[in-house]
């Protein structure tokens, strides 16, 4: 008794490695159940060891309470009830871990990386697939600054440990040479881009009323506020993904989810030091960079969706999110693309389109020009107040200085405001939802 249970204090000790299977005890407890305090990183599991071993005696009241719950079975290898048993006293003993993975069973489950692909792009690949009975989605990114190993396994368990209903969980990572796999949860729907802009039909769109809008507006406010305050990886924690492609639209609910939490900080996108998001921030142009076709230092991001300061210096921050979250608020109210080139008769070339411009262009026009901006598949049928402030929001987050643009905890505030004044102007206004109109003599 007292060696298989050092054997269980052993195995349960080392997060990088599967336990051996080498009795029934470890066959039926491959994942803590999770306890009820959580460690900060995986050193608190090596720091624990003694206690464990302290908790685990033969001669503890430890094992008195396991031997109680055996009282009906023939051995203890074989009892359902002791299996219980030692997955809850695991659970207390040790706090849940993420899960490591190894490559080789990524590259199982994807059949070499061929089944079930996703996605693919000049900086990522995902695949979905069945890991640990898990439906999940893999993604494949190559690392842009060298990181330790231990430093890559506390961010990871840190990552892990966040949860918010606004944003997709990380489930784990396996890392093979340049390149880390990333393994977030499946869900169902369609990206904001394909949910706005159906490429097969423009004039449809399962957003095609206001308080889904609102809804999904309020979703992305505060899964974006929660990840830059409240993730406990300290203040400033950087996305640096927020686009109308990274986020997806639930089914049959219709509520948003942020896709690649974590994906910037384990890739090497963000700085070393989380930066203070109250911090000044100076939008010069740095006279280290090159141009793209030189040995000099470059970045990466998505047109129209970076900010002026992101593209002068290639540093992602907390106000290059908030910039990239209102170019996708302006997308939401509009139905337009972030950006796009449209054909000029008067000039024969194509002229850029942003959402940004004709959303300050509407502004300036007053009231009514912010009403016909408004997307026309809506049918009018929202309240005229609230979406005229929505857009007036999309454009603070979208100023040119950073320092000017509000911080995320008081731009989710408002727009949860504006979703109850939404739902009160539903309530007294059944929008009408279908009419015909006709041409012919009366």
């Amino acid at each position: 008794m007292c060696r298989s249970k050092k054997k269980l204090s052993t195995e349960v000790m080392e997060p990088n490695h599967r336990p051996r299977r080498s009795s029934s005890t470890s066959r039926n407890s491959s994942s803590p159940a999770g306890g009820a305090k959580k460690s900060s990183s995986f050193n608190d599991h090596q720091s624990s060891s003694s206690t464990s071993q302290n908790l685990i005696s033969p001669n503890g009241s430890t094992e008195s309470f396991i031997l109680n719950n055996l009282k009906n079975s023939q051995s203890w290898a074989s009892s359902k009830s002791s299996h219980h048993s030692l997955s809850s006293l695991k659970g207390v003993l040790f706090p849940e871990q993420p899960h490591i993975y190894n490559f080789t069973e990524i590259r199982s489950e994807t059949q070499n990386f061929l089944k079930n692909p996703l996605s693919s792009s000049s900086t990522s690949t995902s695949w979905r697939c069945v890991l640990r009975g898990q439906d999940v989605v893999v993604i494949q990114r190559k690392f842009r600054r060298p990181m330790k190993t231990d430093e890559l396994v506390d961010h990871v368990a840190m990552i892990c440990r966040s949860h918010h209903s606004s944003f997709i969980p990380l489930k784990g990572a396996s890392v093979s040479g340049n390149y880390i796999y990333l393994v977030y949860e499946y869900t169902q729907g369609v990206n904001l881009s394909e949910a706005l802009r159906n490429r097969r039909n423009p004039n449809f769109t399962v957003l095609s009323n206001w308080i889904s809008r609102i809804q999904i507006a309020s979703d992305i406010a505060h899964g974006l506020d929660y990840i830059h305050h409240s993730t406990g990886l300290g203040l400033g924690f950087v996305h640096n993904h927020i686009k109308s492609t990274s986020i997806i639209v639930t089914e049959p609910s219709l509520h948003a989810k942020i896709c690649h939490f974590g994906t910037a900080e384990l890739c090497g996108e963000t700085p070393n030091e989380i930066q203070d998001p109250n911090s000044e921030i100076v939008p010069k142009k740095s006279p280290e960079l090159k141009k793209c076709g030189s040995k000099g230092l470059k970045f990466e991001g998505t047109r129209g969706y970076m900010a002026p300061e992101f593209q002068w210096t290639g540093m992602a921050t907390v106000k290059s999110d908030v910039y990239a979250f209102g170019v996708v608020i302006l997308e939401l109210i509009s139905g337009k693309e972030a950006v796009k080139y449209e054909f000029d008769e008067e000039s024969g070339g194509y002229v850029r389109v942003s959402v940004i411009e004709t959303a300050a262009k509407a502004a300036e026009n007053g009231g009514a020009g912010l009403r016909g901006w408004v997307d026309k598949r809506l049918k009018d049928s929202y309240p005229v107040d609230v979406a005229e402030k929505l857009i007036r929001i999309g454009l603070d987050c979208v100023e040119t200085n950073p320092n000017n643009r509000p911080d995320m905890g008081r731009v989710a505030g408002r727009v949860s405001q504006m979703y109850l004044e939404s739902k009160t102007w539903a309530e007294k206004f059944a929008p009408l939802t279908d009419f015909t109109v006709s041409l012919g003599p009366r």
